[in-house]
């Protein structure tokens, strides 16, 4: 999701920046240690170096308090915090990738919110058109809520073509009381072609660059 948007807005004429705080999972052989990260980094064509796109790598499939309790390697907040920095200043937007979901576990009473508060950027919530969306994403509303965090819309991915997404959009737009941006299907090409006709076509972008 986030590759698609880093790819529109820098089609669009936008000088995007990408970051993500925390990757994990088992290391590549050549290039970036993440292979999100890499996707990142070429979807924006940015040549920020490893350590600021992601300042930290966990080499298991993990939250960031897991990996710590397990690798003894504790998430460092502040460098976090210092890298988002200078990449703003280096870039018009920032696209920051999470991890997980709102509540995922950094440190033992600090969450995926608490980053987003202390980061003082907006977010737009990713769901999916299957079993528990509805609930789910009303969850995730209400904790960005409750820490004063700015949404800027709900983007629904992967839809399943015979799952009434209509309905669902009505249904979280009257639940939420938040913008659908719109939908995106499974995508099998990934070409930047491929995405940015599929991210303009479906996504609203205007409200994105807000």
């Amino acid at each position: 999701m986030t590759a698609g948007l880093a790819i529109t807005l820098r089609k669009m004429g936008t000088d995007v920046g990408v970051m993500k705080p925390f990757a994990a999972g088992i290391k590549q052989k050549k290039g970036f240690k993440s292979e999100d990260v890499e996707i990142l980094a070429n979807s924006a064509n940015v040549d920020d170096s490893e350590e600021l796109l992601n300042p930290q790598f966990f080499p298991i499939s993990a939250s960031p308090y897991t990996a710590w309790k397990k690798l003894k390697i504790k998430p460092k907040i502040p460098l976090i915090l210092s890298s988002f920095k200078k990449l703003s200043k280096k870039h018009e937007m920032m696209l920051v990738e999470g991890m997980g979901g709102t509540m995922t576990p950094i440190l033992k009473n600090y969450f995926i919110t608490d980053l987003i508060k202390d980061m003082k950027i907006p977010t737009i919530i990713v769901t999916r058109s299957k079993v528990g969306t509805v609930n789910h994403t009303i969850m995730t509303v209400k904790m960005c809520q409750k820490y004063k965090i700015p949404i800027k819309g709900i983007i629904i991915n992967n839809f399943d073509k015979g799952y009434p997404i209509d309905q669902l959009k009505k249904d979280l737009e009257g639940l939420t009381g938040i913008k659908v941006l719109g939908s995106i299907p499974f995508i099998k090409d990934m070409s930047d072609k491929s995405l940015y006709t599929i991210f303009k076509k479906n996504i609203d972008m205007k409200s994105v660059l807000k």
